[in-house]
C-alpha cells in the first residue's frame, strides 16, 4: 500500500509539475509558435520539485513529439539524418532542458548527435560534449561525438575524438580502428559503411536504426551503381554502342551476383529494378524505388 501511495503521489506530481511549466510560459499568438516556448535547463530544474528524472522524460516526449510533427506536416518524407529544411529550431532547446534535468539520460544525446548536425552543428558538439562531461566512462558518447565530426568533414578532430574514446576501460576495439580509418580516409564510401553499420549494432533506438540501415542500403545501391557502370563501359568499348537493354548484360551482371527481375533488370537493395539511362550508357535508381538520392 505504500508503494502505491508513492506511485500514486509520484504521478500527480508529474502533472502538476507539466501544467506549472505549462503555465509558466507566457500565452503567445499560435503564428509565433517557433518562439522559445519552453523553460530552459537551469528554470525547469528549479521547478521541478525533485522529480528531475520525470520532468527530463516529459521533455524528451516533447522534442519527439515536435519533430514528429515537423515530419507529418510536410509533404516530404525526410531522413532523420536529413531535416534541414523542417525549421526545428526549438529542437536544440529542448534537449538541452532535457539532459539537463537528468545528465545520465543518453538516449536525447544520440537523438541530437544523429538530427542536429543539420540543423545546427555547434549546438550538437555542445550537447554531446555536455554528455561527455557528465558521463565521462561512456564510450558511445564518444562515438556519437565523432559521427558529428564526421558528418562536418573533420576528419581529423573525428579521429582524435574516437581515440579517446577508445581509452575508456569496456571500449570494443573497433573504436581504435574507427580511428585510424578516420585519418586515413575520413571521406571514403567505406568508412560511412563502417559509421552505419556500427550505428546499427550499439544503438537501442528504433529511429536511429532504420536510418542507419537506408544508408547502409543506399551505400550498397551507390557500389552497385558504381559497379553495373563498368560493366556498361566495358559493353560499349567491345560493341562500340551501348546495350539497348538488360537483357544484353545479364548474363554478365549474374556472374557479378546481382539479383535480377524476370527482365533481366538488376534490382537496387529495395528489390526494385535499376533504370538504363542517357541512351544505355548509364544506370539510375527507380523513381519510385525508396532508396535516397542523397
Amino acid at each position: 500500500m505504500t508503494l502505491i501511495v508513492i506511485m500514486i503521489l509520484a504521478l500527480a506530481g508529474t502533472v502538476a509539475i507539466s501544467r506549472l511549466l505549462d503555465s509558466s510560459r507566457s500565452r503567445i499568438n499560435p503564428a509565433y509558435e517557433e518562439e522559445s516556448l519552453y523553460l530552459n535547463g537551469n528554470t525547469a530544474k528549479r521547478l521541478s520539485l525533485g522529480f528531475n528524472g520525470m520532468v527530463a522524460d516529459w521533455y524528451w516526449m516533447r522534442s519527439l513529439q515536435y519533430v514528429g510533427r515537423k515530419v507529418l506536416d510536410s509533404k516530404q518524407g525526410p531522413m532523420l539524418d536529413n531535416l534541414q529544411n523542417l525549421n526545428l529550431k526549438l529542437l536544440a532547446p529542448l534537449l538541452d532542458t532535457t539532459t539537463t534535468l537528468d545528465p545520465a539520460f543518453t538516449e536525447p544525446y544520440e537523438y541530437a548527435a544523429i538530427i542536429l548536425p543539420g540543423i545546427d552543428t555547434e549546438a550538437a558538439i555542445r550537447i554531446a560534449r555536455k554528455g561527455i562531461a557528465a558521463n565521462p566512462n561512456s564510450w558511445k558518447l564518444y562515438h556519437q561525438l565523432g559521427y558529428i565530426y564526421w558528418q562536418r568533414g573533420d576528419y581529423a578532430t573525428a579521429a582524435q575524438t574516437y581515440g579517446m574514446g577508445a581509452k575508456i576501460p569496456g571500449a570494443p576495439e573497433w573504436m581504435k580502428a574507427m580511428k585510424a580509418k578516420m585519418s586515413l580516409e575520413g571521406g571514403s564510401r567505406s568508412t560511412a559503411e563502417e559509421i552505419y553499420s556500427r550505428m546499427l549494432e550499439e544503438s537501442t533506438d528504433p529511429n536511429v536504426r532504420a536510418m542507419a540501415t537506408v544508408r547502409l542500403k543506399q551505400l550498397d545501391s551507390l557500389n552497385q551503381r558504381d559497379l553495373i557502370r563498368k560493366v556498361l563501359v566495358s559493353f560499349k568499348a567491345k560493341r562500340n554502342q551501348c546495350p539497348a537493354s538488360w537483357q544484353e548484360i545479364a548474363a554478365v551482371l549474374q556472374t557479378l551476383r546481382f539479383s535480377l527481375d524476370k527482365h533481366g533488370s538488376p534490382l537496387d537493395p529495395e528489390g526494385v529494378p535499376y533504370h538504363l539511362s542517357n541512351d544505355g550508357c548509364d544506370v539510375e535508381l527507380d523513381p519510385h524505388s525508396p532508396i535516397p538520392r542523397r
